[in-house]
């Protein structure tokens, strides 16, 4: 799937990821391939997101997230 991550000033990453943890409003949650689409909230925290075997971690201060057809998009503040 694909990851994307925007903030006001500029892209901060985009490419193909094997899963995504988010930290939600409600707690943190993982996407995988095929995910359900969503829309949600992003409270402080890290994104942390595996590719090619390794994981990276993203700080934030918070943010939105659309999940849809395999496209994980992330605005972040």
């Amino acid at each position: 799937m694909t990851l994307k991550i925007i903030s006001a000033e500029d892209i901060l990453f985009e490419g193909e990821v094997t899963s995504v943890t988010l930290p939600g409003s409600e707690g943190l949650f993982t996407v995988l391939h095929n995910h359900a689409s969503l829309i949600s909230t992003l409270v402080s925290g890290d994104i942390r997101y595996v590719q090619d075997g390794h994981e990276v971690g993203v700080p934030v201060s918070g943010g939105l997230v659309n999940v849809d057809n395999n496209v994980v998009s992330v605005c972040i503040y």
